[in-house]
């Protein structure tokens, strides 16, 4: 079984990455595709764009944001069928989930590695 991972899209691809699946729902400014070297791009377990413009605006704190994602996320088909997927790729080996944020603490797939790991027991 591999280790779930995160981080950002604009550090150096490792072999320890394992499968790079892109959690973003923005293409990252300045990356290439070539570079990024990713397997996937999982636009459909990303924020709402209205919720990710709400908190990116101060409309709601971390906390409220947190709380409306983890509510998107239960109701999502789409996301329980990424965990399917990813219970798959996980029993060939490790994946990252990368993204392009700089707020590394509070962010969007701080949020998606919590629910996944719930999920993925």
């Amino acid at each position: 079984m591999g280790t779930l991972k995160m981080k950002r899209i604009y550090e150096e691809v490792e072999p320890s990455d394992g499968r790079r699946i892109l959690v973003d729902r923005l293409w990252p400014r300045g990356m290439k595709k070539e570079r990024a070297k990713l397997d996937v791009w999982a636009k459909e377990i990303t924020p709402s764009p209205e919720l990710r413009k709400l908190y990116h605006t101060g409309g709601i704190p971390f906390e409220g944001f947190a709380a409306d994602y983890l509510d998107e996320l239960e109701a999502s088909d789409e996301a329980k069928a990424f965990v399917e997927k990813l219970r798959g790729n996980l029993a060939e080996g490790d994946v990252t989930l990368v993204y392009a944020t700089k707020n590394t603490e509070q962010n969007h797939v701080q949020v998606l590695m919590r629910w996944l790991k719930h999920h993925l027991k």
